[in-house]
């Protein structure tokens, strides 16, 4: 944990943030090693964000650092403003904009408030305290009292503002805040698990904490198990993954009841869930075929969307077009990509004809999709475009949500059902090592710049492509091992994970992504 008395190490706003959203995080960005963090494209969709916004607030660009302040610039950045608490804890602010107002400074008739760019839909504690600390430092730093900072979201004619007064209750959480931060610096081991991990991955640590939940048997690692459903179970005696496994699925019934009739009903699938991670065992559920819609069809589409969440943009839908050989076999070596792009300036009704036409090409064959996603993306937009109610209930009667059907066919043993976490365990590997939504959509910011003239390098879209194409290949691969599944009788399907890799084989061997050809329909 190095040399440096703790009392000498400042308190940062960068380790308050952190703390904001998991005390552990901030332990580990302070003691961990720093070879255990994974790059994570959020960070830096958060900053695309963040210079987006406050290229729209300011008429000009900001200075930089102590001499934009004595000039007045309308924005500075690039400042450090250091301080200490009551106790004499070092405190350290950078704040990523300082904006100039009416009022009276060390420099002149004007001051300073801090601006941050939020992301999400409403402001949070996190906001709240980041701004409280840059404005205790800033004011000192001006001679000039901060009473309200500034949250900004959003660009363009799209600009949010929200104005966050800064009074007396908040600093006193903001001192709060720092004395917990610095009592958890000063452990000797990192606080506990997050009770919530579903954010987790979005953390750079996420590798080291994951490993410690498995290690640990942590109740989160159980498919199903959220924060509310964990407490419940902790103040039950269950304090873990193997506690669960040996528990009574009828009396844990009974004891979940207390804090409402429906939980008692989640019982014996946790119980169940809980028995096949810890045994490694598959369980069939139901000994119906999974994909029926796929027996007599002579081809599948597999569908998957890339979207820019924050902008309400779907800019990707891609298809791969799988068709089978007369011998019932489906052919994979023949398989062929379709990337249709969907730009705004476009127009929905135009992007909608486009898939219009490419689906009537393919009108017999089912629309395999992992996830509600696309789904209720495409009907959605058919909505809008009118389309007739016979037309819109052929649309939803081709598309099946693989994901669904393993839901309520399979109990795997696996923390997530995910269609990363399901495909790999079957085997399959992405062509890029690394590469999530994140990282495709900040491609995908990189390629489109600020429209038509501004567009990126052409390699960010073939980036974008590959991996939206390997998630129609992962797509694949779990619903190829259902259809084997299904062709085995039910008792032979009870083993370990290892021997259901020797019974169950997908139908045709994953072709490498170099071998699936693409096409601009």
């Amino acid at each position: 944990m190095g040399d440096t008395p703790a009392a000498d190490k400042p308190l940062t706003d960068r380790l308050l943030r952190s703390w904001s959203r998991c005390r552990r995080r901030a332990w580990l960005d302070r003691h961990g090693d720093q070879s255990g963090r994974v790059y994570t494209a959020h960070r830096t969709l958060q900053l695309d964000d963040q210079q987006r916004s406050f290229v729209a607030l300011l008429p000009r660009k900001p200075g930089h650092g102590l001499a934009a302040c004595e000039r007045g610039d309308v924005g500075v950045v690039g400042l450090r403003l250091r301080g200490r608490t009551a106790e004499g804890q070092i405190l350290e602010a950078h704040p990523a904009l300082l904006q100039r107002q009416p009022g009276r400074s060390r420099w002149g008739d004007y001051v300073y408030r801090p601006v941050l760019a939020r992301q999400g839909r409403r402001l949070t504690r996190e906001h709240r305290l980041q701004l409280a600390l840059s404005a205790r430092l800033l004011a000192s730093y001006q001679q000039s009292p901060v009473n309200a900072g500034l949250a900004v979201a959003g660009a363009g004619r799209h600009l949010e503002k929200n104005t966050v007064a800064l009074g007396e209750n908040l600093q006193r959480q903001l001192d709060d805040a720092l004395r917990k931060l610095a009592a958890d610096l000063e452990r000797s081991e990192p606080p506990p698990l997050a009770s919530d991990r579903r954010k987790c991955s979005l953390c750079s640590w996420r590798g080291v904490c994951n490993a410690e939940a498995r290690r640990i048997g942590h109740l989160s690692e159980v498919s199903g198990i959220g924060a509310k459903r964990r407490e419940m179970l902790l103040e039950l005696g269950i304090d873990g993954l193997n506690a669960l496994a040996d528990a009574d699925p009828q009396r844990l019934s009974e004891q979940l009841q207390r804090f409402g009739e429906q939980h008692g009903a989640v019982a014996a699938p946790l119980v169940a869930q809980a028995r096949a991670q810890r045994n490694g065992h598959c369980e069939a559920l139901d000994a119906s075929p999974a994909l029926p819609e796929l027996i007599q069809a002579p081809g599948v589409l597999l569908y998957d969307i890339e979207s820019d969440p924050d902008a309400r943009d779907d800019f990707l839908h891609g298809f791969l077009c799988l068709p089978r050989d007369r011998d019932g076999r489906w052919a994979l070596e023949r398989a062929t990509y379709h990337p249709l792009l969907m730009l705004q300036e476009h127009g929905e009704a135009s992007c909608w004809q486009r898939i219009k036409r490419f689906l009537k090409r393919y009108e017999s064959w089912p629309i395999l999709h992992y996830g509600e996603t696309e789904s209720l993306a495409l009907c959605k937009m058919a909505q809008r475009q009118g389309v007739s109610d016979v037309e819109r209930h052929a649309l939803q009667s081709r598309l099946v949500d693989v994901h669904a059907r393993l839901r309520s066919h399979w109990r795997l043993p696996l923390s997530s059902y995910g269609l990363k976490a399901v495909a790999s365990w079957l085997g399959f590997s992405w062509s890029q090592a690394g590469v999530d939504g994140a990282r495709a959509l900040l491609w995908w910011r990189q390629w489109r710049g600020t429209g038509p003239r501004d567009r990126g390098h052409v390699q960010a879209l073939r980036w974008i492509f590959t991996y939206n194409r390997d998630d129609g290949l992962a797509t694949w691969a779990v619903a190829a091992w259902m259809l084997s599944a299904d062709n085995l009788s039910q008792s032979r399907v009870g083993g370990s994970q290892k021997q259901l890799g020797r019974e169950i084989d997908t139908s045709t061997p994953l072709a490498p992504a170099s071998s699936v050809s693409a096409s601009s329909a």
